[in-house]
């Protein structure tokens, strides 16, 4: 995974004209988490939703889902439905990503919706660096003429605050730049 997550950050580096492999480099000494989900087969699934709405605060999400499937995006105001594939990944946008390309990729809201008769799993590769490292958009990318959407922080800063104080939606960045702000004006 750690092999296939370098790959789509050369990719995504080329897509914003960047030298192609600084996110590869940022990322190497990253502390990636994988997880398995299992969501159980619901008797009224229009009642319960596996995840509820939610954007990742990591970097990348690499997602394999079962053939049951489940998984949700928002995107031209309704949720859509990603057909699973057994020889497809899915790739979502974080919130550390959105800040690494100063706004220009978008983290990705979504959400897991259960089956009435089967069962799902699906396995979760989550993109992170290192948790002291300062998370800032290269300045090739920003020219001289871009403004910074968001401050510097560390990825253990956003994690605190998505695991302690504000659930990561669609809002996240907007609301953790004003609460790191905030309590950097109080040092």
């Amino acid at each position: 995974m750690k092999r296939v997550s370098g790959v789509m950050m050369e990719l995504l580096a080329m897509s914003l004209g960047v030298d192609r492999l600084h996110y590869k480099k940022y990322f190497e000494d990253g502390s990636s988490i994988m997880r398995c989900n299992y969501y159980p087969s619901c008797q009224e699934p229009s009642l319960a939703l596996g995840t509820g709405p939610h954007c990742d605060p990591t970097s990348l999400t690499i997602l394999h889902q079962d053939q049951v499937g489940g998984l949700q995006v928002y995107s031209n105001n309704t949720w859509q439905t990603v057909r699973p594939r057994h020889d497809a990944l899915v790739i979502n946008i974080g919130e550390t990503f959105m800040a690494l390309s100063n706004g220009k990729y978008k983290s990705c809201l979504h959400r897991a919706t259960v089956n009435r008769y089967k069962e799902r799993r699906s396995l979760a590769f989550f993109v992170c660096p290192r948790e002291d490292k300062v998370v800032r958009p290269p300045s090739d990318l920003l020219g001289t003429q871009s403004t910074r959407m968001y401050p510097d922080f560390t990825w253990s800063d956003l994690l605190q605050f998505t695991q302690n104080h504000y659930r990561a939606d669609d809002a996240t960045l907007q609301n953790f730049t004003k609460w790191l702000l905030s309590s950097k004006s109080l040092i």
